[in-house]
């Protein structure tokens, strides 16, 4: 076995991610003002940026996903008494970082804050440290072309345009490691089992027994919008929250976490998808616009700060879950009853606890879950808050029905009445099963799957509709 010095890149050869991307990230969540600043100010000098951040933002080493194929050459190298050093563009405290999380003994070359180590100039120091092909060195980018000149042999991680069969060409000993990413995974990312949730935006069509074509269609191209928002957000998220993912049992698989999904790929498609749900926002009208537009922004702070606040990210949910239903009244163009909005979200209400009670109870441990603000001794509070909910919510129902309202839209009222009863079953239900920890970790994305769930809910529509005399209109019954 060779003696020669193993020598690694890290950004996405050693690790299955960018340091600089996850310091820009991890910044946005622990000081944004500041990052931002930083970003703002050293734009062009990426050395600088990148001491800056470092002065910043605190990343767990540990956690970051390396890849598995180079940790294990790096390992054999190792046992075989092989010299194992780093060499990385990024910042030296945070080399450093990664050295002495890994074990890795070797010689470290990284940025210093005006000297960014790479391409020619990450050539030059290896050069002059172990002389021309002197050390094996493994990289990921075009930009290594020449350190992998200068070496004795080369270890590619993915397909850096063609550096393989260049360097092949040229009489190198090339090692090629798969890397890269797939749509699937940024399509997991996109989390499309919770576009599920925007069906709320046809609950003003159904409450004002509207069912025109063309009603129907904006309400459609309303879901495209908001799909397309909650997608973007859930990027944000995931990008704001990858510590905490990766210290979670089963959040740590997620694409970004887990390094299957580069951050600057994620980046990218949320920045797309955010111009995608404003341009159909933008078609739907100003009313529509300015609603997903504020969905946007709530759900930007909820993901920064809000969610970290008790009960603060409980009404923050039910206010987004609520303002589909305002979107689907804005893009149908039909007027959204104050009692109904009034009505639901108390069962946001409820359904936010819920959300909450499920992850509590599936926690292994006692702790606080990361990144929010409740441990299990909150569980019996979190019960209370939802039976305060579901109470409101069939008070709010009850009044509502005895409206001028329901009077012109329910000819025979006592059919609410006893439709209350599948609506306040279904409401202790979803408590129940939360409380145990029966349920996904999204009570809305659950419901949409659970038959026995669903079939309450459609007999509580077949009654409203029958107090509404659409059975009749439509069926002659």
């Amino acid at each position: 076995m060779s003696k020669t010095p193993l020598i690694l890149d890290i950004d996405d050869t050693f690790l299955k991610t960018d340091l600089l991307h996850e310091a820009v990230w991890a910044g946005l969540g622990q000081a944004p003002w500041q990052t931002l600043k930083a970003c703002a100010r050293h734009f062009r000098a990426p050395a600088a940026l990148k001491a800056a951040l470092a002065d910043i933002v605190t990343l767990r080493m540990d956690l970051l996903p390396v890849r598995p194929e180079i940790a294990e050459m790096a390992k054999t190298a190792k046992t075989d008494g092989q010299v194992v050093g780093l060499a990385s563009a990024s910042d030296e405290r945070w080399v450093a970082g990664i050295a002495q999380a890994h074990k890795i003994e070797g010689p470290q070359f990284a940025s210093n804050g005006e000297t960014n180590l790479k391409g020619k100039t990450k050539a030059e120091v290896l050069q002059n440290t172990f002389g021309p092909g002197g050390y094996i060195y493994a990289g990921d980018s075009v930009t290594d072309i020449a350190v992998w000149e200068s070496a004795q042999s080369a270890i590619v991680v993915g397909a850096p345009r063609g550096a393989s069969q260049y360097l092949s060409q040229a009489g190198k000993d090339v090692t090629h490691i798969p890397g890269g990413w797939t749509p699937s995974d940024l399509l997991r990312a996109l989390r499309p089992h919770q576009w599920v949730k925007n069906i709320l935006l046809f609950l003003p069509l159904i409450a004002a027994h509207q069912f025109g074509l063309l009603s129907f269609a904006m309400v459609l191209l309303g879901i495209v919008a908001f799909s397309a928002a909650a997608s973007a957000i859930y990027i944000v998220n995931d990008l704001l929250d990858l510590e905490a993912d990766r210290l979670h049992a089963t959040k740590n698989r997620r694409p970004f976490a887990s390094g299957a999904v580069p951050i600057r790929v994620g980046t990218v498609a949320s920045l797309v998808l955010m111009a995608v749900a404003l341009g159909l926002g933008a078609v739907l009208g100003p009313a529509f616009l300015g609603v997903v537009s504020f969905y946007m922004l709530l759900s930007l702070a909820y993901s920064l700060k809000l969610k970290r606040m008790r009960w603060v990210d409980v009404a923050t949910l039910a206010t987004l879950y609520t303002l589909r239903v305002v979107a689907g009244a804005a893009a149908s163009q039909v007027e959204a009853s104050v009692m109904m909005l009034v009505f639901i979200f108390p069962v946001f209400i409820a359904l936010g606890c819920v959300k909450r009670l499920t992850e509590l109870t599936l926690a292994t441990t006692d702790e606080r879950l990361p990144g929010r603000g409740y441990g299990r001794q909150d569980r019996g509070d979190l019960r209370n808050v939802a039976w305060l909910g579901v109470i409101g919510a069939l008070v709010v129902f009850f009044l509502y029905s005895t409206s001028e309202q329901a009077q012109a839209l329910y000819p025979t009222r006592w059919i609410l009445w006893v439709a209350m009863v599948p609506i306040a079953g279904w409401l202790v239900r979803m408590v129940v099963l939360g409380y145990r920890g029966k349920q996904d970790y999204d009570p809305i994305v659950f419901a949409m799957r659970d038959k026995m769930g669903i079939g309450i809910l459609l007999i509580t529509l077949a009654m409203m509709f029958y107090a509404a005399g659409l059975w009749a209109q439509w069926f002659g019954v």
